[in-house]
């Protein structure tokens, strides 16, 4: 516990030291909304006045990038960390802010995305050609979303219809090491009142041979992935095909009707003796209509389906099937009773389906969830407040109240305070609940209490803002080694420091990140004081980039400490530092040609013990992006 104070004050002083220097500033240009955000509370604010940490990726940084990935775009961020098992395509797993990889909820165009078996969303399926921005809120956003929110929420935006009136195309081809090959293509016809678009996509990758465990198969000992000495030395590829339709149409100012559509179809292979590949298959279909006859309301109701499917198979061999659907639909109406003032109030609706057809342990359950919410947003001369309250009604759990009170002040000279308080909530997944062999049906609900606080400051092209927070987790579910399924642990507590930064300096964009940790297991026992597995103490992430003339320029360094693997802290997986290079060239008013390094010093490092990660890594692509 003394080491952990130490790199807290630490952070903290660090924190102090920076600020008058350093700023925060992560903006949204796409189609002109002012830095606008709606994830952090349901309703568009911009992202520097939430009264919560709310970062934003947006399209431009995503083609300035040199991630070929939505985990290794994430990576290294404030409160992120990224467990992922041999490279692209490969299980990834995300942790916010130290909470568990199925405590943080994912949308996607407003919908609600994931395994209701796994609890986990696919994030390594989801391809960066079909995002238009990605907003991440981190804190527990239960009050406003229900169940999953305890770390925090992550929205991605599919691409949107780009431009004015007309006819509107883009185009990028890549190829790089590994065998990497990718494509992207899309088109968007616009009208005055609406328009209709298309984006499609592949991407394709040789692989590594990434499994580094074995055992024993007359002895059954053995760790990683299970695979018997001398066998699968062979490179893991993956496949993906994805394609985004859109159509949204405004006949006058008071109605707007807006659909979707996304698919993305995948074949990946593994290292495993009882299954080593599997065809998957990620899509998301919804739809919105807003009736807004003032600018003091807004009616809106919102409806879409999750499908999370794969096929598993040894070989040739079929092996399982994990078929899961997640329905969903919300009725919301924003209320702005005075300048200033305004009141949120709607009603979600959730089912969850899961069919596992295995010749083990099949099993097919089903779940549903109605739930209440408001929120209140005022502001008060210098002062900001916002009150929020929500009442699930789970069919298998029953009822769970949750709710949040945030509160900022401005202070002069930029300066802003922020504080807030929150409960949140997590159901056990179906897998837990039932697989056959290793789950746990006497499993009760995850439950957590949050604070925050934060402190910031702006000035002419740079912010910065530092959060501290602690959050307190009743009822963890862990793995149990010994039981061979999940247990609840009795209780877990989290502490973290968080400062992000950018600015400009000697014409070079500047973007920094740093977050420090202390994730414990408080449970009696023999693991109490533990820490809990796979949350780095210590992570940091800095981006530079710099346009001179036709050219731009780039580096972006990731570094993370140390992390257990196990809840025994018996299985340490090192700490590790990359670098990635990345220069393009518009060599014409609509072309780009970009050449990206990945992992510069060819560093040997892993995020989740027994697989490796790839090593150097280099690309090259063309754009073809009119203005």
């Amino acid at each position: 516990m003394k080491s952990c104070n130490t790199s807290l004050r630490f952070s903290a002083l660090a924190l102090a030291l920076s600020l008058p220097s350093l700023a925060f500033a992560q903006r949204d240009d796409a189609k002109d909304l002012d830095n606008l955000v709606v994830t952090a509370t349901r309703t568009a604010t911009t992202a520097d006045a939430a009264l919560a940490a709310v970062e934003v990726i947006d399209r431009e940084q995503l083609d300035a990038s040199s991630a070929r990935s939505l985990p290794e775009l994430l990576r290294g961020r404030a409160g992120i960390t990224i467990v992922n098992q041999g490279g692209m395509g490969k299980l990834s797993t995300l942790f916010l802010r130290g909470t568990e990889s199925d405590h943080t909820l994912f949308l996607v165009d407003g919908i609600r995305v994931g395994s209701s078996t796994s609890g986990l969303t696919s994030l390594q399926d989801i391809p960066l050609s079909q995002i238009e921005r990605i907003e991440i809120v981190r804190g527990p956003r239960s009050s406003l979303y229900g169940a999953d929110a305890i770390g925090g929420v992550i929205q991605v935006f599919t691409r949107r219809g780009a431009g004015g009136e007309g006819v509107h195309g883009r185009g990028r081809i890549a190829a790089g090491s590994h065998g990497l090959r990718e494509a992207s293509a899309g088109v968007d016809l616009r009208s005055a009142r609406g328009g209709v678009g298309v984006d499609v996509a592949h991407q394709s990758t040789d692989g590594i041979n990434a499994c580094t465990g074995t055992y024993d198969p007359d002895t059954w000992q053995g760790a990683g992935c299970f695979i018997v000495p001398g066998t699968h030395l062979d490179r893991d590829g993956y496949r993906n095909n994805s394609a985004t339709v859109r159509a949204d149409f405004a006949p006058n100012e008071s109605w707007q009707f807006d659909a979707r559509a996304f698919r993305t179809e995948g074949h990946n292979d593994y290292d495993g003796d009882y299954q080593d590949n599997s065809d998957i298959v990620q899509q998301v279909v919804g739809g919105s209509v807003r009736w807004s006859p003032s600018d003091a309301l807004a009616l809106k109701l919102t409806a879409g389906r999750n499908t999370d499917d794969s096929e598993n198979y040894s070989g040739s061999t079929f092996a399982n099937r994990y078929n899961t659907t997640r329905d969903s639909a919300n009725l919301q109406g924003d209320f702005t009773v005075a300048a200033g003032h305004v009141v949120t109030a709607g009603f979600d609706w959730l089912r969850d389906r899961a069919n596992v057809v295995d010749p083990w342990s099949p099993f097919a359950e089903s779940r549903g969830n109605r739930a209440l919410f408001a929120q209140y947003q005022g502001t008060f001369g210098v002062h900001e407040l916002q009150l929020s309250a929500r009442r699930d009604d789970n069919d298998q759990f029953g009822g769970h109240s949750t709710g949040g009170i945030a509160w900022g002040m401005g202070f002069g000279d930029g300066w802003r305070v922020t504080a807030s308080h929150a409960t949140a909530f997590k159901a056990p997944s179906f897998n837990e609940l039932y697989y056959p062999g290793s789950s746990n049906p006497n499993l009760d609900p995850e439950s957590s209490r949050s604070s925050e606080l934060s402190l910031a400051r702006s000035g002419d092209g740079w912010h910065v803002q530092a959060n501290a927070y602690q959050t307190n987790v009743d009822d963890l579910i862990a793995w149990s080694s010994t039981d061979f399924m999940p247990v609840n642990i009795e209780e877990a507590r989290i502490r973290g420091v968080e400062l992000v930064a950018t600015t400009q300096l000697a014409g070079w964009d500047v973007r920094g990140q740093i977050g420090t940790l202390d994730a414990r297991n408080l449970s009696p026992g023999t693991n109490h004081g533990k820490r809990l597995a796979r949350r780095p103490q210590r992570s940091a992430r800095l981006d530079l980039d710099r346009d001179i003339g036709d050219w731009g320029f780039g580096l972006s360094g990731i570094a993370e400490a140390a992390r257990w693997d196990d809840v025994a802290n018996g299985l340490r997986v090192g700490g590790y530092g990359t670098v990635d290079a990345r220069v393009s060239w518009r060599f014409a008013s609509d072309w780009t040609l970009q050449a990206n390094l990945v992992n510069a010093f060819d560093r040997d490092y892993q995020t989740s013990a027994w697989y490796a990660q790839p090593g150097r890594e280099f690309a090259l692509s063309l754009r073809w992006q009119p203005d």
